[in-house]
């Protein structure tokens, strides 16, 4: 409103002008913008609803007017995209779905289900969209296969994890690619975060157990226990390899690197370990005193050309034992990270206010 009218009003009435009418008017697309809207525009449900099919639990991804919802304990053996949702004998197998938008009416476009499909696999448990690509994680998956479009028939690696890669061409959607790690173990869980960013797709395995640290270490001394690590994978016009394989720069049993927190944006990567346990404070500290368990720590990773290094290594500014820095959310957005502690015990209100009273 203009400045003068909105001034001079009351709660019950507002007297305009003709001329300012006009102005609304022409303000009228970034005012709509600005203002919470007050209507709800659309309930979404699975094409086929099921009890404990955990529609929408904690995978949901949105990329325009698409979005992608996971349903990890979806139970039908369908496979591939849009087959048949009747048959249930394959429970907590796991599904996704795919919603579009035209004009303010959504609709389902598809229906995923993974090329191997199983019991338990938890397919949908994590799921990101870019422009006409999604990604879905299956961090329960058996197969022992490695790298991309491997063998997915022997399941000898229990809970090692996977992750399907499908794209859309036109209204059709079709299995691009079927990722594994290229260290797959039993129980890695390989697959229980994913993110998509243009060409780029980054996987966490939390459970996973070498004691390599930095990029591309050895991945074959699994002296640290539920370590965790990282994968990255680009694509070159269809095909996917892995670019990377990430840990932190202070690996250590049970810090479960890449636990529930994980970023990408373009060539920027964010992993949390909220299990990690050094004191110090703020960037870049000492990472070597462990005195401070659970208090959680973030690491900053840039890629330049192919090369993956690590930038930076955070703790919050009033590290505390048990206060999980980097769980159970991340957010980065340019040169911007938000990250989460859920159990840091300040009773601080509002912004930057007093920190040491726990």
């Amino acid at each position: 409103l203009p400045a003068q009218k909105a001034a001079a009003a009351t709660s019950e009435t507002i007297n305009l002008s003709a001329e300012d009418w006009a102005q609304i008017y022409t303000l009228a697309p970034s005012l709509e913008a600005s203002i919470p809207p007050d209507t709800q525009q659309a309930y979404l449900k699975a094409s086929n609803p099921g009890a404990v099919d955990s529609f929408g639990y904690e995978a949901m991804a949105l990329s325009g007017d698409t979005l992608v919802i996971g349903a990890f304990g979806e139970s039908s053996n369908a496979v591939g995209v849009n087959g048949n949702q009747a048959d249930n004998s394959a429970g907590s197998s796991g599904a996704a779905y795919v919603f579009i938008r035209s004009g303010g009416v959504w609709s389902q476009q598809a229906y995923l289900k993974a090329s191997n499909p199983n019991g338990t696999d938890n397919f949908g448990l994590s799921v990101d969209i870019s422009g006409d690509t999604i990604v879905v994680g299956a961090p329960s998956e058996d197969s022992n296969a490695t790298g991309v479009n491997g063998n997915q028939l022997d399941n000898s690696a229990s809970a090692s994890g996977a992750v399907y890669v499908f794209t859309r061409s036109g209204t059709t959607w079709s299995q691009q690619a079927y990722l594994k790690a290229s260290n797959t173990e039993a129980g890695d869980y390989f697959g229980r975060l994913v993110n998509i960013s243009g060409d780029t797709i980054s996987v966490a395995a939390y459970y996973e157990d070498s004691n390599a640290t930095g990029i591309n270490g050895n991945q074959a001394d699994n002296s640290a226990e539920d370590s965790g690590a990282v994968y990255v994978f680009t694509r070159s016009g269809s095909t996917w390899s892995q670019q990377a394989y990430v840990k932190a720069s202070n690996t250590e049993a049970g810090d479960y690197f890449g636990y529930l927190a994980m970023a990408l944006s373009g060539d920027t990567l964010a992993v949390a370990a909220p299990y990690e346990a050094s004191s110090t404070t703020g960037v870049n500290g000492n990472q070597a005193d462990n005195s401070a368990p659970y208090s959680g720590a973030v690491y900053v990773f840039t890629r330049t050309g192919s090369i993956w290094s690590q930038q930076a290594y955070l703790k919050a500014s009033n590290t505390k034992t048990e206060d999980y820095f980097g769980y159970p959310s991340m957010s980065l957005s340019g040169d911007t990270l938000a990250v989460a502690a859920s159990y840091e015990d300040s009773n601080a209100t509002g912004v930057n206010g007093n920190q040491a009273d726990t």
